[in-house]
């Protein structure tokens, strides 16, 4: 039986009170397998990011549960929290999030380093070579692209070996180009190291990267897809309306 590497549990989120309040997330139950590339999907406001951070521990939910292995984050005080994500979670954001005095390493590095660890240099390496950024460890983020700080962004969440690694719509600044490449190291981190990766995204060319796409509308799922192509999902999402 595939193992979870996260879920949820009739995961409810409202922001508000009265008839000014909003469901974020209406009764979701939902598993994301170990090993796999997945996909959230959804309309504007259909509650994929809400759900992705109530995953992740960024936002705690209204009501119901959510996992990271076996570990129910509602259970966690702050502080183990914080050191769950550190040590079992990577991140991947829109907005590359880099620090602009450290150079790529260092950047890459980061989270071990606040977390009291070192980075074991072979893999560091080989992450650093998989990105592409070999010849790039001594530079800033504003001596590279956009394409390039992304790289950056991905190295950084792999070289912890987490768990999981949630992206929150990892291409959406970047031109088609360095998009898909940063797609490809993706893909290429859950089929060589088995890596677990679950993405929200509004790019149906982004979702054919992954093995399954769960779509959201209003707070509920709305179906899914296994093996998507660019086709599939659009259809997907244009009956979604």
């Amino acid at each position: 039986m595939p193992v979870a590497a996260t879920r949820a549990e009739n995961a409810r989120k409202t922001y508000g009170k009265g008839e000014d309040s909003v469901k974020a997330l209406d009764g979701v139950t939902v598993d994301f397998e170990q090993g796999k590339f997945n996909a959230i999907m959804g309309p504007s406001g259909s509650g994929k990011s809400t759900l992705m951070h109530c995953l992740a521990g960024l936002d705690s939910l209204t009501s119901g549960k959510t996992y990271i292995g076996e570990t129910d984050l509602s259970g966690l005080s702050d502080k183990r929290l914080t050191e769950l994500r550190r040590n079992k979670v990577g991140f991947i954001f829109q907005g590359f999030n880099l620090i602009p005095t450290l150079d790529v390493k260092e950047n890459i590095t980061l989270p071990l380093a606040l977390g009291g660890r070192s980075a074991e240099a072979g893999w560091l390496k080989t992450v650093v070579e998989m990105v592409s950024l070999a010849d790039r460890v001594k530079h800033r983020p504003s001596e590279l692209s956009g394409g390039q700080q992304q790289r950056v962004a991905v190295a950084r969440a792999l070289v912890s070996k987490p768990e999981i690694i949630f992206a929150d719509e990892p291409t959406g600044n970047l031109d088609s180009k360095s998009g898909g490449d940063i797609l490809r190291f993706m893909r290429h981190a859950v089929d060589e190291f088995k890596q677990t990766i679950v993405m929200v995204t509004h790019d149906a060319g982004a979702a054919s990267y992954a093995d399954r796409v769960v779509f959201m509308r209003d707070g509920k799922l709305a179906g899914e897809l296994h093996q998507p192509t660019q086709s599939r999902v659009l259809e997907y999402m244009k009956n979604l309306g």
